[in-house]
């Protein structure tokens, strides 16, 4: 008898673990496999907008590619061969940067 009280106790106050509990490591998870990576490239692509300056070549989003000619508080007037026109983009339009001072990678 006392054996039965014991065992309906126990499953009635342990009856498993909080649901917020169960889910944790599977937020941490999410956290770590999806948000903070896209923090890390989030900010990385910030420092590359900030670093902008003339006389970059750049690729925008679009396909276009160009020199930098003046860069202003939120547009960049870039210089696109073959006919050198004059575009203005935004600055958030740029998906590359290089530069002329960075080593080239070697085609094989």
């Amino acid at each position: 008898m006392i054996e039965n009280d014991i065992n309906l106790f126990l499953l009635q106050a342990g009856g498993g673990l909080s649901p917020l509990l169960m889910m944790l490591p599977l937020l941490l998870v999410f956290w770590f496999l999806l948000i903070l990576p896209q923090q890390r490239q989030r900010k990385r692509w910030q420092a590359m907008i900030n670093d902008l300056k003339t006389g970059d070549r750049v690729t925008t989003q679009g396909g276009i590619r160009g020199i930098i000619i003046s860069v202003k508080d939120d547009a960049l007037h870039l210089r696109v061969p073959p006919d050198n026109l004059r575009l203005e983009v935004t600055k958030a339009s740029v998906a590359s940067v290089t530069r002329d001072d960075e080593p080239k990678k070697s085609e094989k």
